[in-house]
């Protein structure tokens, strides 16, 4: 049984297993929030982060599907909301958020993206967190500390996923989980844990599902 930081009762690691073992679909990309599906008693849970962070690859390895969410080596190329539910319950919708930071794309298609960021992170009331994916060998950047901001701004709690946390050599994960903490630290909108995932070796995904399990019981 786990447990979360908030003391609510611990959670059954079978049922755990078996909300993210049944099939799962993608819905459709939305370009705007007006897209978006209405607002039903579904439960939404964002994943945001730097261009070729990994968000993809690690919505993947929560459902273990690895052709469910798109990826690609070339950086921008989520420019949606992506949106992905079980195929049998329509309780839970994984969001998969646009990329930001990458330089290379054109001001008015990055302007049109932090828009649409915005837009949703003030407008979805069932919006239960986002997950601000940060690269375990990089740590917090500037453009990751303006995304931590409109967050606390907008009263949106947040958590941050260290990725690619297998490519760091030993004793190196655990400086930069110790650094990443001290630096949400006074973040009126941050969660305290900060969590090490790696999606190719499966590094930290059954805690990270944990933790979504917890966010769908209260």
């Amino acid at each position: 049984m786990t447990q979360d930081l908030a003391g609510r009762a611990p959670i059954d690691p079978e049922a755990i297993r078996l909300m993210f073992a049944r099939p799962w679909v993608f819905i459709r990309g939305m370009q705007t929030v007006n897209d978006l599906p209405p607002l039903s008693g579904t439960i939404e849970i964002a994943f945001a982060g730097r261009s070729n962070v990994g968000k993809s690859s690690l919505i993947n390895a929560l459902t273990g599907q690895q052709g469910l969410a798109r990826t690609s080596n070339t950086p921008g190329r989520t420019q949606e909301l992506n949106l992905f539910r079980p195929e049998r319950d329509a309780g839970l919708i994984l969001v998969d958020m646009p990329g930001y930071g990458y330089a290379e794309a054109p001001k008015d298609k990055v302007d049109l993206w932090n828009q649409l960021i915005r837009d949703y992170l003030r407008g979805r009331p069932n919006l239960r967190r986002v997950y601000v994916l940060i690269d375990a060998r990089h740590g917090l950047k500037t453009n990751d500390d303006g995304v931590l901001t409109m967050l606390d701004r907008a009263a949106v709690s947040y958590q941050i996923v260290l990725t690619k946390a297998d490519k760091l050599k030993p004793g190196g994960l655990e400086k930069v989980v110790a650094d990443t903490v001290e630096r949400i630290r006074k973040r009126p909108a941050a969660f305290p844990e900060v969590l090490a995932t790696s999606s190719e070796k499966g590094l930290g995904i059954e805690g990270l599902r944990s933790t979504i399990a917890g966010l769908l019981t209260y």
